[in-house]
């Protein structure tokens, strides 16, 4: 009986402390949504955006992430966000999607122009780059390299060619 007691009391320690480190891990993380007015981007690509995820303007958050999908007519993955109030965004604007870290993750940057004219509530942002493809550029070096090697093969070098009299 004794023996029961404690482990019942052991294990409901374990859940109270596994309780008060998820109520500290979800009050000390930027994790809540951010109210304000709508905005939208158009990417070719939007590799690692996840809803909810964060909009930074260096490096400090803005907004969050509201909806992905795909415009029909055009192919193109429209981003829709939502920017906090008091950061009024001029309408050159750029929206860059960012690594977050080798791991993976990216976030939405925004990098505010010099316009004195802002994108209004339900606007778009012009002005966007997709996210730069890890895989892709270790292809395109793999590529080059072994073309560079073709291409040695191929040209006469100073040692190959003979002076004939």
């Amino acid at each position: 009986m004794s023996r029961s007691a404690i482990e019942t009391i052991l294990g409901a320690i374990v859940l109270f402390i596994a309780v008060a480190f998820l109520l500290v891990a979800f009050s000390t993380t930027d994790i809540q949504t951010v109210e304000g007015y709508t905005v939208t981007a158009d990417f070719s690509q939007s590799n690692g955006l996840i809803i909810g995820g964060d909009i930074r303007i260096s490096g400090v958050k803005v907004g969050t992430i509201r909806d992905i999908k795909l415009d029909p007519e055009t192919y193109l993955a429209t981003v829709v966000m939502t920017i906090a109030p008091e950061y009024q965004l001029p309408d050159d604007t750029v929206a860059k999607i960012q690594s977050e870290s080798l791991l993976g993750g990216n976030y939405l940057a925004l990098e505010p122009g010099g316009s004195m004219d802002t994108i209004p509530d339900n606007g778009k942002i012009q002005y966007t780059q997709a996210s730069v493809s890890l895989e892709d550029m270790i292809g395109k070096l793999i590529f080059a390299m072994s073309g560079s090697d073709e291409d040695k093969k191929d040209t006469p070098t100073s040692e190959t060619q003979t002076d004939t009299p």
